[in-house]
């Protein structure tokens, strides 16, 4: 148990240093020269400017902390409220996901459902991956997302889902 609480804190703290050595802001980011990519950033919570995440689950929020989520490559905070759920999708491209806090609920087609608490990380591979997507009833949660491609969500239709059991 103790060695989970470390790796725990050991990959939170790289994530947390990961996001402030990016981008200083949205638009800061965008215009980055190579010359700049050099200089330190620092974006205190506080400054992050959260908005509504398209296309996604209603209530779900976004700050692109560099690229653009709805055109490429993009690293991003992503939140959801307690309780949202995203029944059976797919994505275009794959997304490497680092739960920073709350209990992130994946479940693969077929397979039993994984709850991932803060620290836990997760690759959802893009193309055909069917999954579903939560956040538990108790909390928030907060996930760092990055991409090498833009985030789409494909929902798979009833006609298409296989039969519950």
């Amino acid at each position: 148990m103790r060695g989970r609480n470390i790796l725990a804190f050991v990959v939170s703290f790289l994530l947390a240093a990961a996001v402030l050595a990016q981008g200083s802001g949205e638009a800061k980011a965008k215009k980055a020269t190579k010359a700049a990519a050099s200089n330190a950033v620092i974006w205190p919570a506080a400054d992050l400017k959260w908005a509504d995440m398209t296309p996604g689950p209603p209530g779900v929020k976004v700050v692109d902390l560099w690229g653009d989520h709805t055109k490429g490559a993009y690293g991003a905070l992503i939140k959801f409220p307690a309780g949202t759920i995203a029944t059976l999708h797919t994505h275009t491209s794959g997304m490497r996901i680092v739960v920073v806090s709350g209990t992130w609920i994946h479940g693969p087609e077929g397979k039993p459902e994984v709850k991932l608490g803060s620290g836990s990380y997760l690759y959802q591979p893009g193309g055909s991956y069917r999954h579903t997507s939560a956040c538990d009833k108790a909390s928030d949660c907060v996930v760092f997302a990055e991409s090498s491609g833009k985030f789409d969500i494909k929902m798979v239709e009833e006609s298409k889902a296989p039969a519950k059991k």
